[in-house]
Order: C-alpha cells, then sequence, then structure tokens
C-alpha cells in the first residue's frame, strides 16, 4: 500500500510560508537601516555592516552544520525550535543597547535561520505529491518573495519611523506566532521518515561534474549582490541626496522588480534552457551596477534617474536565480536536487558575507558611490567562469540546459 500523500496539504505549507517571510523580512531589511543602527550605537557604517557579513558568514557555515547536528530530530522539533529560538534572536535584538549585544544576536539569527529554511523545503518536498513538489516547494519560497516585496520595505518604514529596534521587535512577534502556528499545525510524525542528509552525502554532489563550479558562480553572483545592496542607502544619500525617510520606497520598488524577476526567470528557464537565462542575468546586473557606479562619478543626480538602475537589478538579480537552481539540479540529477540546492543556499550566503564585506572595505577606503564598480565586477567574473563552465562541459559531450 502506497504510503505517498495524495494531495497538496496548502495549510500546512502556508504555515511553512509564514516562517521563511519572517526570515527573509529579517534577513535583507538591514540594509535599510545600517544608517540609522551605526548612528545610534557609535559605530562606522562600515562597522554596522559587519552586522551583514557575520550573518551571512554564520548562516553560510553554520547552518549546514547545524542541520546535519540535528539531522536525527524529528522535523516537527526543529522547525517548531528553530522558529522559536529565531523569534528569541530578534527579541535579543531589540533589547539590544551596544553593538555586541546586536552582532551576538545576528548570529543567534544566522544559525536558526540556517536551520529552518532547509528544513521547511525538505518537509514541503516530503508531504506533498511527487507531481505537485515544485509546487510545494514554490509556497514554501513564496514567504521569501513576498518578504522582498512587502516585508522589507515595511520593516524600513518602520524602522525609520519608531527606530530600527522596533523593526525586530515586530519580526520577533511575527517570529512567536509563527513557532505557535507550526507547533499547533504540525503533526509530530510528519516527515519523520526523511533520510537526514550527511556531510559525506553532500560532498559526493559537491564533486559531480560542473557542480563545484556552477556553485562558485553563486558565490559571484552574490558577492556582487551584496556589495551593493549592503550599502544602498549610503549610496543614495550620496548621489541623490535620499533622505533616510525614503529607503522603504526604494526597497519596496527593488522588491516588485525582484518578484517580477523570479516568476519571469523561472518561466523563461523551462522555455529557453537555463543557460539562455543565467547569461543575459548576469549581464543585465553587471550593467545596472556599472550605471549606478557611473551616475555617481558625475556628480549629484534626482532620484528618479537612479530608480531604472534598482529596477534592472531586482529584475536580473532574482531572474538569474531560478535558472541557477535549474542548472544545478540539471547537473546534479533530480535525486540529489535537495543536497546541492543546499549547498547552493550556503555558497549564496558565503557571498553575501564576502559582498558586504568588500562593500565595507570600498566604503571605508573609497566611497559608497565606488560599489557598483565592485558589485559589477564580480557578477562580470561569474559570466565568465559560466562561460568556462560551458565550453568544458560541451568539450567533454556534457551539455546543460
Amino acid at each position: 500500500m502506497s504510503t505517498e500523500p495524495t494531495s497538496l496539504p496548502r495549510g500546512l505549507l502556508y504555515t511553512l510560508a509564514l516562517g521563511t517571510f519572517a526570515i527573509g523580512t529579517e534577513s535583507f531589511m538591514i540594509a535599510g537601516l545600517l544608517p540609522r543602527i551605526a548612528s545610534d550605537l557609535a559605530v562606522t557604517v562600515t562597522q554596522a555592516g559587519l552586522l551583514v557579513t557575520v550573518f551571512a558568514l554564520t548562516y553560510a557555515i553554520g547552518g549546514p552544520l547545524l542541520a546535519i547536528f540535528t539531522s536525527g530530530w524529528p522535523r516537527r522539533t526543529v522547525l517548531v525550535g528553530g522558529m522559536a529560538a529565531f523569534a528569541l534572536g530578534n527579541a535579543l535584538a531589540f533589547a539590544s543597547h551596544d553593538y555586541l549585544g546586536l552582532l551576538i544576536a545576528r548570529v543567534l539569527l544566522a544559525l536558526t535561520a540556517g536551520l529552518y529554511t532547509p528544513s521547511a523545503n525538505a518537509l514541503a518536498s516530503a508531504i506533498a505529491p511527487p507531481a505537485q513538489r515544485g509546487r510545494a516547494l514554490a509556497i514554501v519560497s513564496g514567504g521569501l518573495t513576498i518578504a522582498i516585496v512587502a516585508g522589507v520595505p515595511l520593516g524600513t518604514l518602520l524602522g525609520t519611523h519608531l527606530g530600527w529596534r522596533a523593526t525586530f521587535g515586530a519580526v520577533a512577534l511575527l517570529s512567536a506566532f509563527a513557532a505557535v502556528a507550526l507547533a499547533v499545525g504540525l503533526p509530530k510524525s510528519l516527515g519523520a521518515g526523511a533520510p537526514p542528509v550527511s556531510l559525506k552525502a553532500r560532498l559526493d554532489a559537491a564533486r559531480l561534474p560542473g557542480v563545484l563550479p556552477t556553485l562558485v558562480v553563486t558565490l559571484l553572483w552574490g558577492t556582487g549582490t551584496y556589495a551593493v545592496l549592503t550599502y544602498l542607502a549610503p549610496y543614495l544619500k550620496l548621489v541623490a541626496d535620499m533622505p533616510a525617510e525614503g529607503m522603504s520606497g526604494v526597497l519596496l520598488l527593488w522588491g516588485v522588480a525582484a518578484a517580477v524577476g523570479l516568476a519571469l526567470g523561472g518561466r523563461a528557464t523551462d522555455r529557453f534552457g537555463s543557460l539562455n537565462v543565467v547569461v543575459p542575468a548576469l549581464l543585465l546586473l553587471a550593467a545596472s551596477f556599472y550605471y549606478l557606479a557611473a551616475m555617481a562619478g558625475f556628480g549629484h543626480w534626482p532620484l528618479g534617474l537612479l530608480l531604472p538602475g534598482v529596477v534592472l537589478w531586482g529584475l536580473a538579480t532574482w531572474g538569474f536565480y531560478p535558472a541557477q537552481q535549474s542548472s544545478l539540479v540539471n547537473r546534479s540529477g533530480v535525486a540529489l536536487a535537495p543536497v546541492v540546492l543546499s549547498l547552493n543556499a550556503s555558497f549564496q550566503y558565503a557571498g553575501f558575507s564576502l559582498g558586504a564585506l568588500a562593500g565595507g572595505f570600498t566604503v571605508a577606503h573609497a566611497s559608497p558611490g565606488v560599489v557598483g564598480w565592485v558589485g559589477g565586477s564580480f557578477e562580470v567574473l561569474a559570466l565568465l567562469l559560466v562561460l568556462v563552465i560551458e565550453r568544458r562541459q560541451q568539450a567533454r559531450g556534457l551539455v546543460v540546459a
């Protein structure tokens, strides 16, 4: 008798998505709050940017290790406990009155986010019928999309008018609600039969032809994106003299463009193949960053003249994302998809960490107006690596769509 699920449990999936919405909001909103955090805690903007670096690096390294450590635990325990700890991390950030306290809170937030998100995606795959697993993953990942479109600008708006601590307080309440919803809605036995992913399995997947170089592409993409995103607020202040109150509107525009990019990137990948989306996406992304950098080099401009670069950036960077995931799945095979996508998340956040670090170095030794040159150069490196990978794969007779 088959034990596979026969219908899509939308209620449970939406509950899981509530958690990814909370995590996405907290992860991305800090870029719009950095100047206020720096001012309030009496540190430089570059030092405040280390809050992004530490979060992303902890997520990249600590999340997978914590996932392996908890692999024998019931999935319900991991998800409820992870979301409760994420709520606690936000509460600690809300209560922090110095830089060290906030830094420690961000470490806890990164560990719990790195544990929750892959676990939620794995459970979504386990509780959905095989023919509807893609839809289930889209629902859970939709929490992140909604966070980019709505959660981040709303969080930034709240932080602008009530102080940055209020944003962490709001996410703490949202996360606590999500933890309660998970505790009530997830049966104890749900996903209990899902096999754990060992460290060896992750390393074996990375050794497959073309997988590790493709993961490095993700690393370079993330580095370029976060070199600019982390210091977008100082950039807009320098070039357009934009007040902090305008940051939420810019992030809303960026988020809407990102959501459109995700949708278009997914559809275009299905129709034209991953390579035919990854290459133009990286080209457009580099062009958007170079546009922003060039505008800074020519003096001060009205905000409206900078927004096309922001829109193109949102479209390109998130249009790249589903195509890159598809490329990895094609290289590894469907059976190893959860493993390589987990590795991809680690390389993604490692890139975010390096990007925040590179952007901070640029701001400290040059100016926020130069970060676009740095971000664009990393995207060009990613593009060149994609072309090298494809040429080598063709030479071996291994063509990936």
